[in-house]
């Protein structure tokens, strides 16, 4: 049997598009590995409607409405290979099966590249983040980092001091001119020149920054920019990509059409600024281009 579509990633933006393409009838499957990015954090915010949920009690719920829907089936599993072309693609998973679809949909998010400093891993989505929208508000405007791995951190820093005090730790990883230091000092953040040796747990469940001489910064929520990395399967795929600050992403029209016809893509695999609310957004757009692609063909 020939889909319609295969989505290749059930998180959010995925089961969007694959609402709208069950909406038109159409057979979808759906193929999810089961790691969505957002797995670190206890809760999501900045999602009307589902504000503080925990993201696997909206996935959740999110499954089981599509599900409803009689034309949709699930795969548990991972998507290794994507060969042919328009009305006939073949999808491989790793466990040998093999499907075909006449529209692929990737929306297989991506995985983060931390700085490599002991601890900080084990804070990730606790107390450490990469998104003041999604997590500054809960900080309740009182100490707050930003730790340096490239000049990016100059987004962050200039940002923050909205959700609270605001110190930027160079790291010795960027040194800012002297007309950044002045939009820094006119936003109230603060500079620490020392190096971070380490992140450790502080009371109230802080997170301390500790520096190579010894001092101890107790921090309500520490932000960093993390390097994104695509899948290898987005690699073999072959669609373009196109270079943002903070990696590589699938380069899509306003229809979220790759550079590849009937190759669709949405979520953090094609937009560097990652959250659910865009997620879903960009994967109804990709669902109901899909569902046109299919009606009128491929322009």
């Amino acid at each position: 049997m020939t889909f319609d579509a295969v989505i290749v990633g059930g998180s959010y933006a995925g089961m969007a598009a694959g609402l709208q393409l069950a909406r038109a009838r159409r057979r979808v499957l759906m193929v999810d590995a089961g790691e969505p990015r957002n797995r670190f954090a206890s809760h999501s915010h900045g999602f009307l409607s589902q504000d503080g949920t925990p993201p696997a009690e909206i996935a959740a719920d999110a499954r089981g409405q599509l599900m409803e829907y009689l034309t949709v089936e699930w795969r548990s599993g991972r998507v290794t290979s994507v060969g042919g072309e328009a009305d006939r693609f073949t999808i491989g998973l790793a466990d040998g099966d093999t499907y075909q679809a006449r529209r692929i949909i990737l929306a297989a998010g991506v995985s983060d590249e931390l700085p490599a400093i002991p601890g900080l891993a084990e804070q990730w989505g606790k107390r450490v983040f990469h998104c003041p929208y999604c997590h500054g508000y809960e900080l309740g405007q009182t100490a707050i980092g930003v730790l340096a791995s490239s000049d990016m951190a100059m987004h962050h820093a200039l940002m923050l001091p909205d959700w609270g005090t605001t110190t930027l730790f160079l790291n010795a990883a960027f040194e800012p001119t002297a007309e950044q230091l002045a939009q820094l000092d006119a936003r109230g953040t603060g500079i620490e020149r020392g190096v971070v040796t380490r992140l450790q747990t502080g009371r109230g469940e802080r997170v301390e920054v500790v520096l190579s001489d010894g001092r101890q910064v107790p921090l309500a929520g520490l932000f960093v920019a993390p390097r994104l990395h695509l899948s290898p399967l987005v690699e073999d795929v072959g669609c373009e990509l196109e270079e943002t600050p903070m990696g590589s992403v699938i380069k899509t029209d306003a229809m979220q059409a790759t550079s590849i016809p009937g190759i669709f893509a949405c979520g953090d695999i094609a937009r560097a600024a990652g959250s659910v609310t865009f997620a879903v957004a960009d994967g109804a757009m990709a669902g109901l281009s899909a569902h046109r692609s299919l009606m009128f063909g491929l322009s």
